[in-house]
């Protein structure tokens, strides 16, 4: 058995989840609903306040998309009762980020600004604190969508390994290189 695919799927009170006769598992919470369609080999049972996947057999496929289908159902459990959050540092001199509803203009070096357009589903929040670098908080409920727009900000200003200048995430961890003086005896 799949370690993460045997272990059942906590349901909080406020949280009702429905499966559909064509395998597709809607969860409705304070924070959203999420939908996710599921491979038909895969079987979601829902049990006094728990949801458990099951697999018909042994493959090694049918135990791949069991840990997946699990992560992916607790994931949107999760999303929809306490949400997602992803904040991202801007470091660099005169790298800047402003918000106007779901529009981020970034401003990272370049000759140009970077004009972001950002889906419905995810809340952006700018800010810019004297002695600080600018922070980009983004809120969601889905988790994949809020890691893909993070990850698309970020490569449009990679941090590079000798100053460390670009974006981000808040508490990651750079590794930096020494540069050309460390060369020298």
């Amino acid at each position: 058995m799949s370690r993460i695919g045997k272990a059942p799927i906590p349901v909080p009170a406020g949280v009702t989840v429905t499966v559909a006769e064509d395998n597709l598992v809607t969860v409705k919470g304070p924070k959203g609903e999420l939908r996710q369609a599921v491979d038909t080999d895969i079987k979601v049972v829902q049990e006094e306040g728990q949801l458990l996947v099951q697999r018909p057999s042994e493959q090694k496929r049918h135990k791949a998309l069991h840990g997946l289908y699990r992560s992916l159902i607790n994931n949107m459990v999760v999303g929809v009762t306490t949400g997602y959050k992803i904040e991202q540092e801007l470091v660099g001199v005169g790298y800047r980020a402003t918000n106007s509803g779901n529009t981020l203009d970034l401003v990272l070096g370049y000759s140009h600004h970077y004009v972001f357009e950002l889906p419905k589903e995810i809340k952006v929040t700018t800010t810019a604190e004297k002695g600080k670098n600018p922070t980009i908080i983004l809120e969601s409920n889905d988790k994949q969508l809020i890691g893909q727009v993070a990850a698309k900000i970020r490569s449009l200003r990679a941090p590079e390994p000798y100053k460390g200048k670009g974006i981000k995430f808040v508490g990651e961890v750079l590794r930096r290189k020494a540069g050309k003086s460390a060369s020298k005896k």
